[in-house]
């Protein structure tokens, strides 16, 4: 099965591109613009279009704080100088992409209504300040939110600069008031129907919580109780619908006149308070706020692996471009050490972003705030306030390299291979009592087969349990300790239909409740798909370790976990060579229908899950879109619109690099012809193209 004929937006095998706006395909490139905090200042406002269009910006973000400037009282709205900042950046050869401010509401609005701030865990209603201290089931703040966000659609439903909108700004926390436990509640009666279905599936005999009505459910708190583990997750993903309900109510407020405006909110990596896979389906596409710290020498090249995953799941949450909504240009101000990106790195940041399906390059923030929280935050201008400073000289580069890959625009990556991660199965796992409660280091165990992938400029999809698998060759699913009846069936059938399953220890432990399996882990039918039967689990202390022998006389220390299986079926691959469970096995392979399924029972740190990644990589043919060789730290990533491949060549060290190639490629910057040699500075993209 050839997957590229799998994600074609149009049907055909031809223009498999897919557009954040038709009306402007262009790499944006601009950032967070805050003209409100500037008004009384116009000399600085006309000098920011002068600096945008220096820069090579085509693009600004305005009005995410923008409510007490718009609405500095209840019915009284001013948009003139909005009207201004919209025309100037039009004018100017840009876009904009408006944000409705629901991020941060007026004083006025809270004095009024305290209703809608948030209630803590204690039960205390919180003062105003800050940001998304609002709660997202209030009445009040639903109406109010839907007439400033209308006004805004109703007064630039037909401005020429508009070509997004951000909803809200980085959604995030939870309310515990009186609207939000009877919204839980309703939530939970839908889930379940009944108060014995619900005490079944939370196992609320334990401990005598069984519940007799309703309005005995509260959220779990540190007041009350965390112990109904199945509360604690089903409170979880409450909390992302109530969520997502309040964007999608927001989106409405501004789709009514606005419907083919795309809109999107800035999302926040691997955040663990939302599930994304839920936000993604409400709307039109993704952003990203991303701000790693980089060192500025080699070790940064784990962290320029870790960004290759945060990208990944950005892009195949929608299986489409994202946009990098914000980053930094030089150091943020929330790092316990703030530290500037050396020379060149930004340059690197922002490439290996669009490598990784983003079409756009977008900074917070574009001139630094005089005062509050942000003053020290980086920004494309300082408050030297000129075109003279290393960061302006370094974003007008850049901004000099995007305006030449516009052609790529709109294209997309195709993966042979996927990652599975599920938001529920990492909540429930850090909720488990047992195993190793310090950290389980679940983001540890995925970047680690993350960058074995990496490695090898291998492309690779970010998945969830609820996407299609059928278009995968190989699929890699570390820790999944929570699978459902569905999900159970859903990898049997992957693996006997000719698919490469390969999983690690705790695996298929717990239902999509949090109820253990019975029958012996991994459950839901895994057992026979891997051959094997897991009985315990030894849980090592940090400075214990065991050795795992493999076939091929060589040894690997394994660390943390180490699970007793027995083989039902399935072919040895390695045992362990110390403690009471001497010569069991340890990592095992069976055949599965036409497919194969893979399981390492420990964890390690030597590389062998790289070795055995690389194994299946080469049995099933799949190889990087890049022909030559990789040095360490250099990687490779691919987009495509089905008759055109665009490749990235990354190198992520300090050092230059040299690389080889047999094919012809193509220069996308300078349209020179490619072959041969490639040279590469250090923390510097070449970006290249050859005919499909």
């Amino acid at each position: 099965m050839n997957k590229m004929q799998l994600t074609i937006c149009d049907g055909t095998e031809k223009n498999m591109r897919k557009y954040i706006n038709e009306n402007f395909k262009h790499i944006l490139h601009g950032g967070d613009y805050n003209p409100d905090q500037w008004l009384d200042q116009p000399d600085i406002l006309a000098e920011d279009m002068r600096l945008m269009k220096l820069a090579d910006c085509n693009e600004m973000t305005v009005g995410i704080f923008s409510w007490a400037a718009l609405e500095p009282e209840e019915g009284r709205f001013d948009f003139s100088w909005l009207d201004k900042v919209m025309d100037d950046i039009y004018r100017n050869g840009g876009r904009v992409i408006l944000a409705t401010p629901s991020g941060a509401r007026p004083a006025w609005l809270a004095q009024k209504y305290p209703e809608v701030m948030r209630v803590d865990e204690s039960g205390n209603r919180i003062f105003f300040g800050a940001r998304h201290n609002h709660c997202y089931t209030s009445p009040v703040y639903r109406q109010k939110v839907a007439i400033i966000n209308r006004k805004l659609a109703e007064r630039y439903k037909d401005h020429p600069a508009l070509i997004a909108w951000h909803i809200s700004n980085e959604y995030n926390g939870e309310c515990h008031c009186e609207y939000c436990k009877a919204a839980f509640r309703e939530w939970l009666r839908k889930k379940y129907g009944t108060l014995d279905e619900l005490n079944h599936q939370w196992w609320t005999a334990f401990w005598s919580h069984t519940y007799t009505d309703w309005e005995q459910i509260d959220p779990p708190s540190w007041r009350g109780d965390r112990s109904v583990h199945g509360r604690n997750l089903d409170w979880k993903r409450f909390v992302t619908d109530q969520t997502a309900d309040f964007m999608k109510h927001e989106c409405d407020s501004v789709k009514s006149m606005t419907p083919n405006i795309p809109t999107t909110t800035n999302l926040m990596c691997f955040y663990p308070g939302l599930d994304y896979r839920v936000i993604a389906k409400y709307i039109d596409f993704i952003s990203l706020d991303n701000y790693p710290d980089w060192h500025g020498d080699d070790s940064d090249i784990e962290r320029s692996a870790k960004n290759g995953l945060i990208n990944d799941l950005m892009r195949s949450l929608k299986h489409k471009p994202f946009v990098l909504m914000e980053c930094t240009t030089s150091c943020v101000n929330w790092h316990s050490f703030n530290k500037l990106k050396r020379p060149g790195v930004h340059n690197l940041f922002a490439l290996q972003t669009i490598a990784h399906g983003s079409d756009s390059v977008l900074c917070f923030q574009w001139r630094k705030s005089r005062g509050g929280s942000e003053k020290l935050h980086g920004a494309l201008v300082d408050h030297e306030g000129s075109e003279n400073t290393r960061v302006f000289r370094e974003v007008r580069a850049l901004g000099a390299r995007l305006k030449k890959l516009d052609e790529i625009v709109g294209t997309v990556t195709e993966s042979m291979v996927a990652i599975l991660y599920d938001w529920s199965n990492h909540w429930a796992l850090n909720d488990a009592r047992g195993f190793c409660n310090v950290d389980k280091k679940m983001m540890w165990a995925l970047e680690q087969v993350y960058r074995a992938l990496w490695n090898k400029g291998i492309d690779v999809d970010i998945i969830s349990s609820e996407d299609d698998f059928a278009g995968y060759s190989f699929i890699i699913d570390p820790m999944q300790y929570m699978v459902s009846d569905e999900l159970g069936k859903k990898m049997g059938e992957y693996v006997e239909n000719g698919g490469a399953l390969l999983c690690t220890y705790m695996t298929g432990m717990v239902s999509e409740n949090d109820l253990c399996h019975l029958g012996g882990f991994p459950g839901c039918g895994l057992r026979k798909v891997f051959g094997i039967w897991n009985e315990e689990i030894d849980t090592l202390y940090p400075e214990d370790s065991n050795e795992v022998l493999l076939a091929d006389g060589t040894t690997v220390k394994a660390i943390d976990y180490c699970e007793l299986i027995h083989t039902e079926g399935a072919k040895v691959l390695g045992i362990y060579n110390s403690d009471f469970y001497k010569g069991m096995p340890a990592v095992t392979v069976n055949s599965y229908g036409k497919g194969k399924a893979y399981y390492i029972a420990f964890r390690e740190n030597d590389g062998y899950i790289e070795k055995l990644i690389d194994e299946v990589l080469k049995e099933r043919g799949i190889v990087s879109a890049f022909d030559g060789e990789l040095p360490y730290g250099v990687t490779v990533h691919s987009r495509t619109d089905g008759e055109t491949l665009f490749v990235f060549v990354e190198n992520h060290t300090a050092q230059p690099q040299s690389l080889k190639t047999e094919l012809a490629w193509t220069n996308v910057e300078n349209g020179e012809p490619v072959i041969g040699s490639i040279q590469l500075d250090k923390r510097d993209v070449i970006v290249l193209k050859r005919n499909l």
